[in-house]
């Protein structure tokens, strides 16, 4: 199989893999400019903590494309005005805002340097995100891999895949490196409620891989569980406040909930710029409320009345003490949590 690449680079623009039409067609979108790729990030055409944080890089780079400045200081603002607007897209992946504060950085360090190579200087920043993650993604796999026991049966939410990264996945890299070593027996793919990443992306990743794998409804979790038909649980995640409370797709924190009824092991696969040590618990994470016409449909199909009002919560918030291990690209992170 050729490699997923949902965030890559082409000579003068940013190409997306567009998320909101896959599994049915597999379209890529081409931008120019940072608002463009804003609006790509907040409408899910690319979504997943680290993959937003790579578009958005390279929104930077768009930004300095853009800019008709003739000096440092007027690129320098016309940069921070993009960076202020692609923070606003989505409010709890921390890798966003990492990214983000990368490329800031790279532009004050590069301020003697003729503008034209400022921009190639943030080329190469956002190119070096991109890549660093894939690596990322890869470590992490080898690490979460040997967690997993023979004949595994592990149960995933969301897509926390190639599809959520630069490339190979966090949660769903921990189920690719373990298929590849002949262990999983089959994967147990949560469909996601509303927005259905799981059954739109996961599934169309675990077909393409050929990675053995049923989709359920989410109110099915429990079931397979008391029928002792998972092994384990790896999700991926958002943001991991200090002491390992995790943010990621709202249902984690139900899985990790009957998972510790049912004695299954639950584990979340991040990498280190999830992790957001200025924050010392889960309280803390903002959580992003979105528009409540995703809970009032699936697909185009309209399920409730418009007049209906609606709680639309993305991300939830698992506490540390549900959670067996962290596993990160440097390695596998047991409690007590302490980042």
């Amino acid at each position: 199989m050729t490699a997923i690449a949902p965030v890559r680079w082409d000579t003068d623009r940013l190409i997306l893999l567009d998320q909101t039409v896959l599994p049915e067609r597999e379209v890529e979108r081409a931008y120019r400019g940072w608002q463009e790729v804003g609006a790509a990030i907040r409408t899910l055409v690319v979504r997943g903590a680290p993959a937003i944080g790579v578009a958005a890089a390279f929104g930077v780079v768009l930004a300095a494309r853009e800019s008709r400045a003739a000096t440092f200081d007027g690129l320098m603002a016309d940069l921070e005005t993009a960076i202020k607007g692609l923070a606003a897209t989505r409010p709890t992946a921390v890798n966003l805002f990492w990214a983000l504060d990368r490329m800031r950085r790279v532009a004050v360090a590069s301020s003697a340097l003729p503008l034209d190579q400022v921009g190639a200087r943030l080329l190469a920043e956002a190119q070096t995100i991109r890549d660093e993650d894939i690596a990322a993604n890869r470590a992490m796999g080898a690490h979460g891999a040997s967690l997993v026991p023979p004949n595994a049966r592990i149960l995933t939410h969301c897509n926390a895949g190639a599809l959520a990264t630069a490339g190979y996945g966090t949660a769903l890299g921990v189920v690719r490196a373990a298929h590849e070593q002949g262990k999983v027996a089959l994967v147990w793919v949560d469909e996601t409620r509303p927005v259905m990443q799981g059954s739109r992306l996961t599934a169309w990743e675990c077909v393409r891989d050929g990675i053995p794998h049923r989709l359920i409804a989410d109110v099915v979790a429990a079931s397979v569980m008391a029928r002792g038909e998972v092994d384990l649980i790896v999700t991926g995640a958002d943001r991991i406040a200090a002491n390992g409370d995790t943010a990621n797709k709202i249902g984690t924190y139900s899985l990790a909930v009957l998972a510790a009824h049912h004695k299954v092991p639950f584990y979340v696969a991040a990498p280190f710029s999830t992790i957001d040590p200025a924050l010392a618990s889960g309280a803390e994470i903002p959580i992003e409320e979105r528009d409540p016409a995703e809970v009032r449909r699936v697909g185009a199909q309209q399920t409730a009345p418009s007049a209906s009002p609606v709680f639309n919560p993305a991300f939830d918030v698992t506490p540390a003490r549900l959670i067996a291990a962290i596993i990160t690209e440097r390695g596998v992170v047991r409690p007590p949590y302490r980042f």
